[in-house]
């Protein structure tokens, strides 16, 4: 799919993944548990069912524990996402993904055993408790404005604040909340660790947002005097904002993959549509104004893939990518958001119906441009470091 397969393994899996998604998946997408809050929990377990038999149950990390590079997850990814099911039902969809890539790289055997081997089977999901709502001033683009504490009293913690927009909370078995934890002026934050439902962790309402594929939808949440035992933090005391970094990286250029495939699925059923719809004596796409618009798609695909395989390379090297993965997660999100409003462009009616997938394909990429950073806070930190290597004579490459 517009790149080439890295390795043999990735295409192997990448393969069967692809025909998984398309025979099986796909006739799911007018299933009546597709819900405004997400697919519901009988549909998730159906479906994963179905990915076990099929031996695609999360297929970028191997049978001995060990995770594919980022190369080869990215054949993987983009092919899972050619569905909006298709990362549910093979558990590579946020922030389960996301969370198995953390809880791989930090958790002590213990915990692993504990929280991340029913995640690895798909038998459980995940939230990540870091955002904050806007009227308490709390954390979201600037995680430094974190507002739910932590205080330690002897070998536990004591956690209270507020969350907002917690993807997956209704219904999840594993939590993950960041919390500040520093007692100075210095602010510090720490992970830790919730098995899930839990009654100091309620959820005060699952939002309406224009997005709709995933389980669980986005939540506010009230922390209300959680105590977390101190075998549950999450790595070491303090280190919160290291961790989120570990994972924020490769976990957004994982939104990349998965909504390319979505993207170039919205673009196969737009060209189909413009090959056989006729209009003025012609179809669609003899029209250059519908010609040019298919092309366009198939540059920013293109040019997308290649964004994404490039910081892909960067984070496999042993970087944290963290500018790469800024400048992939702008150039691609805007780039899919332009191929799916071409492809409502050319559909014309058809498009902005919920007759073919590709409406809601719009809505996931339009929200994509926030999630996980909106595409100006991403310039804005790229801007930051220019000036930085400006003014100390940093690499100009």
């Amino acid at each position: 799919m517009y790149t080439p397969y890295p390795s043999e393994r990735s295409r192997e899996v990448g393969e069967r993944v692809e025909a998984f998604v398309r025979n099986v998946v796909v006739p799911y997408e007018n299933d009546p548990r597709r819900t405004a809050h997400g697919p519901t929990q009988e549909l998730v377990e159906e479906l994963r069912a179905k990915a076990r038999a099929a031996g695609v149950m999360t297929p970028h990390i191997l049978s001995d524990g060990s995770h594919m590079t980022q190369l080869e997850t990215a054949a993987v990814l983009k092919r899972s996402g050619l569905s909006p099911l298709g990362p549910i039902a093979v558990n590579t969809m946020a922030p389960d993904e996301g969370n198995m890539f953390l809880l791989g790289k930090v958790a002590t055997p213990a915990q692993k055993a504990k929280y991340l081997d029913r995640l690895v089977s798909g038998h459980a999901r995940s939230a990540f408790y870091m955002t904050e709502p806007a009227v308490d001033g709390g954390a979201g683009s600037d995680p430094s404005m974190l507002q739910t504490t932590a205080v330690q009293q002897g070998d536990r913690w004591v956690i209270n604040g507020r969350k907002m927009f917690i993807t997956g909370a209704e219904g999840a078995e594993v939590g993950i909340v960041m919390a500040r934890s520093n007692t100075g002026d210095k602010v510090q934050a720490t992970m830790f660790l919730v098995s899930l439902p839990h009654p100091a962790i309620r959820i005060e309402r699952i939002l309406d947002t224009i997005d709709s594929s995933m389980p669980g939808g986005h939540a506010l949440i009230v922390i209300d005097n959680l105590v977390v035992p101190q075998e549950d933090v999450l790595g070491e005391v303090h280190e919160g904002f290291r961790y989120a970094q570990i994972r924020l990286s490769p976990a957004r250029l994982s939104h990349c993959m998965r909504w390319f495939g979505g993207a170039a699925r919205a673009h196969e059923i737009a060209t189909a549509y413009a090959v056989k719809r006729k209009a003025f004596g012609k179809p669609l796409i003899d029209h250059e104004g519908v010609g040019f618009m298919l092309a366009d798609n198939l540059i920013d695909l293109q040019q997308a893939a290649l964004m994404i395989d490039w910081c892909a390379g960067v984070l496999d090297s042993g970087s944290q990518a963290t500018t790469e993965s800024s400048m992939a997660k702008v150039a691609v999100s805007d780039a899919l958001f332009r191929v799916a409003d071409r492809c409502v462009q050319v559909m014309g009616g058809t498009g902005v119906s919920r007759d073919t997938i590709v409406e809601q394909i719009f809505r996931e990429v339009r929200a994509f441009r926030i999630y996980d950073g909106p595409t100006e806070v991403h310039k804005w930190s790229l801007a930051k470091k220019m000036k930085r290597d400006a003014l100390h004579g940093g690499s100009h490459d």
